[in-house]
C-alpha cells in the first residue's frame, strides 16, 4: 500500500523541520514538501496532488482557512488536517466552515498526529481531545437554545447568539459572510417573534429563557 502523501503547510521553518523529522519514522506517512504560506500551498497542490494537507491556521498573507478552502474547491479529492496553536472556538469554527476534515492543537505526539492524518485520509472527521470537547459543548448548547427559543429559524438562533456576545450588525455580517440588510432583517424577525423592541430586550429575553 502507498504511503499517504502529506503536505505540510506552516509559516515557521522549524516548526516545518520538526514535523518533518516527527513523521519521519511513521512508514504510512510521506512528506512530499513544505510550504511557507497559503499562496505558495495553493501553487504546490497542483504538482503535488498531496493526500493531505497539514495545514496552520495563522499565516502572513492567506491564511489557513481562506487556503484551506481555495484548496478544497479546486481539488475535493485532498483532505485537510488543521495544525493550529489555536483552539478558540472562532478558529475551529472557521476551519470547519472552509472544509477542514479535522482540528489537532500543536504540540500533539507523533502517535496521535499519525492516527490523525491516516484517518483524515481515509475520510473520516477527526478532532483532538479539546477540540472535541468544544465541540461537544457547542452542540448541547445549541440543542438547549433550540428548545428554549423553537419559535425561532437557525439561522435566526446563530444571529440571536452572535448578538449575546456583543456583535454589532456589521460584525455579524462579516462573521456569518451575509450583507447588512440581510442582518438587519433577521434581527427584526427576531425581535418580532420574541415581542420585543430592540436588541436588549432580545438579548435579556433570550438570557432569561435559557438560550
Amino acid at each position: 500500500m502507498e504511503p499517504i502523501r502529506v503536505l505540510l503547510v506552516d509559516d515557521h521553518p522549524a516548526f516545518r523541520a520538526g514535523l518533518t523529522a516527527l513523521l519521519a519514522p511513521v512508514q504510512e506517512i510521506t512528506v512530499v514538501d513544505e510550504a511557507a504560506s497559503g499562496e505558495q500551498a495553493l501553487a504546490l497542490i497542483h504538482r503535488l496532488q498531496p493526500d493531505v494537507v497539514l495545514m496552520d491556521l495563522t499565516m502572513p498573507g492567506m491564511g489557513g482557512a481562506e487556503a484551506t478552502e481555495r484548496i478544497l474547491r479546486d481539488h475535493p479529492h485532498v483532505r485537510v488536517l488543521v495544525l493550529s496553536m489555536s483552539d478558540d472556538d472562532e478558529s475551529v469554527f472557521a476551519a470547519l466552515r472552509a472544509g477542514a476534515r479535522g482540528y489537532v492543537v500543536k504540540g500533539a505526539r507523533r502517535a496521535e498526529l499519525s492516527r490523525s492524518i491516516q484517518a483524515v485520509a481515509a475520510g473520516e472527521a477527526v478532532f483532538g481531545p479539546a477540540i472535541a470537547g468544544r465541540l461537544i459543548g457547542y452542540f448541547s448548547g445549541l440543542t438547549r437554545r433550540e428548545q428554549s427559543l423553537p419559535e425561532l429559524t437557525p439561522r435566526e438562533r446563530e444571529i440571536l447568539t452572535l448578538m449575546t456576545s456583543r456583535l454589532s450588525n456589521p460584525q455579524i455580517a462579516e462573521r456569518l459572510g451575509l450583507s447588512q440588510k440581510t442582518v438587519r432583517n433577521h434581527a427584526s424577525n427576531i425581535f418580532a417573534k420574541l415581542h420585543v423592541a430592540d436588541r436588549a430586550s432580545a438579548v435579556s429575553r433570550a438570557r432569561e429563557s435559557g438560550f
